[in-house]
């Protein structure tokens, strides 16, 4: 992917010279350690970070210096999401004629508060609608590469896009009333709305890559098949077979490998808004 030297946004909200601290918790130590319990067990343990200990911390600035490491991804994610920015206005001007407002994200280290809970590399990136907002541990891209084996820099700039897509849902009204719908029935079918949400997510990634290859030339060869491999080593049953577990539609929240990367392929082939409405077809 070519990146380098190219525009970077302004809707950068970099936290990664804090942590959480105070409030009674539990401790960077016992931080730590739950998260590396929720890496090598494939779980989502924010449950277990927030409000443990009379209610979690408070973030605090400290004087830990960034690497060069981190200098260089935060300086990716700014000119991915400048990207982003400039595809999605177009979009949104051409096909639906409404103005773009861009997403805000939050670049951090180990563990960040959010109006959804408390954000740490266990939970992987996320956006969060009650600040519209993306939250993303650039350590989640090493973790790409050596766990999962979805290396490479467009599968990271895949990662950021997916999640910039939950914003456009968000603005569409589309994101709202998932969630709504959720709230009101089963796990099971609560569960079976979120694959909807997450492979419409993937196919407005598609639709990114195709129209930054069109704007910005930054595709390279070999680019899709990262994204697509990408999609493919998060989708559900990949996951839970690589955990040592017998895949179980019935809990699927993400869509299957194959779904996954049908619909990235999707919205790359297309470029068009309405052929990634999941949730008005019964073949997802």
């Amino acid at each position: 992917m070519r990146w380098q030297g190219r525009r970077g946004s302004r809707n950068i909200e970099d936290r990664r010279g804090m942590r959480m601290s105070g409030g009674g918790g539990i401790g960077l130590v016992g931080i730590l350690f739950i998260l590396g319990m929720g890496w090598f067990f494939g779980i989502d343990v924010t449950p277990l970070l927030t409000g443990t200990g009379g209610g979690g911390g408070e973030v605090v600035q400290t004087d830990a210096p960034l690497t060069e490491a981190d200098r260089r991804e935060g300086e990716f994610v700014s000119v991915t999401l400048a990207d982003t920015e400039e595809v999605w206005a177009g979009i949104f001007e051409e096909q639906i004629n409404e103005p773009y407002t861009p997403a805000t994200l939050v670049l951090f280290k180990e563990v960040t508060q959010s109006p959804c809970g408390n954000a740490s590399g266990a939970t992987g990136p996320f956006y969060c609608p009650g600040d519209r907002k993306v939250y993303l541990d650039t350590q989640f891209f090493t973790t790409m590469r050596d766990r999962l084996g979805a290396g490479g820099d467009f599968a990271a700039a895949y990662v950021v896009a997916h999640e910039v897509a939950h914003s456009v849902q968000d603005q569409l009204g589309i994101l709202g009333e998932a969630n709504r719908i959720r709230g009101q029935v089963s796990q099971e079918e609560a569960n079976a709305i979120s694959v909807r949400i997450e492979l419409q997510a993937d196919c407005y990634s598609g639709i990114w890559a195709q129209q930054a290859q069109e704007k910005f030339g930054s595709l390279e060869r070999g680019d899709i098949e990262e994204a697509m491999n990408a999609a493919a080593q998060i989708g559900d049953d990949t996951l839970q077979r690589n955990a040592g577990q017998r895949p179980m539609p019935e809990s699927f929240t993400h869509g299957t490998s194959e779904q996954r990367q049908r619909w990235f392929q999707t919205g790359f082939e297309t470029g068009d808004l309405e052929a990634c409405d999941t949730f008005g077809t019964n073949d997802i």
